[in-house]
């Protein structure tokens, strides 16, 4: 009984030394209007707020369907740290409209680390997707290669968006296909630049670097009081002209499939 009871005790203080931790306490960056608006379904696609079955808190994910046709590939994508999920809302709505089912996952206190399982549940509800890729920004790009070395048989392909794997979650050594795409204006343009020598990307990835574009426009979420957060460089283009890059390479890698 005594050591249950030191058992708990010491439970009890991790997880409450756990949600005092800076990145668990920090606000996320909300999203802007332009995002907000491609949450609502059109001609071209379709928006639906989901929740899983079993969790209390809703939603915990976003599908994005094309509008006439039933998409035999998909596309699933972790948001980065502390950003609400629908700040990527304008990509997916894009990438759906190009003929692909995405599903934005939304993770616990925005953290992927918290969250990145989550994503073996969509692949395993959307059943009649013949041909997932993983994807993410940032950390949740991150987590989408971990993810992918977690279920290669279940993921054809990676999308790297302003991150890198580590060496915990190298791909080089899989089957999986990848690309990585970041902005020259990045704030951690270098470390991204000297990942590009495919040490931990399977051999062939291509890297797709968007001149002048940085790590914040990589989706429309708020960092008022300043123009990008913390660590990023200001852009040398617009936040549509990179997004309009990055979707556009991001298509194109999910053709090749």
């Amino acid at each position: 009984m005594k050591r249950f009871q030191i058992a708990l005790a010491m439970l009890l203080t991790a997880g409450f030394l756990f949600f005092r931790t800076d990145a668990v306490q920090a606000k996320s960056f909300p999203p802007l209007p332009e995002a907000l608006s491609a949450m609502n379904s059109d001609a071209a696609a379709t928006v639906l707020p989901m929740k899983f079955p079993f969790f209390l808190v809703s939603p915990e994910y976003y599908v994005f369907a094309p509008v006439g046709e039933t998409p035999t590939k998909g596309f699933l994508f972790f948001p980065g740290g502390k950003v609400d999920a629908r700040a990527y809302a304008p990509a997916a709505h894009a990438i759906a409209a190009a003929g692909y089912l995405v599903v934005i996952v939304s993770m616990p206190f925005d953290l992927a680390p918290f969250g990145w399982k989550r994503g073996d549940l969509i692949l395993r509800q959307f059943d009649w997707i013949t041909t997932w890729a993983v994807g993410g920004h940032s950390v949740g790009g991150a987590y989408a290669c971990k993810f992918g070395k977690r279920y290669p048989s279940k993921v054809s392909g990676v999308v790297v968006w302003a991150s890198t794997p580590s060496a915990a979650f190298s791909l080089d050594k899989t089957n999986i296909k990848a690309i990585a795409i970041y902005g020259s204006k990045d704030g951690s343009a270098e470390e991204l630049g000297q990942a590009a020598a495919g040490k931990f990307y399977p051999e062939g990835t291509p890297f797709v670097v968007i001149e002048g574009g940085n790590h914040t426009q990589c989706g429309y979420y708020d960092t008022a009081p300043d123009p990008v957060q913390p660590g990023d460089n200001p852009a040398d283009i617009s936040r549509q002209e990179q997004q309009r890059q990055m979707i556009e390479a991001t298509v194109g890698f999910l053709d090749n499939l």
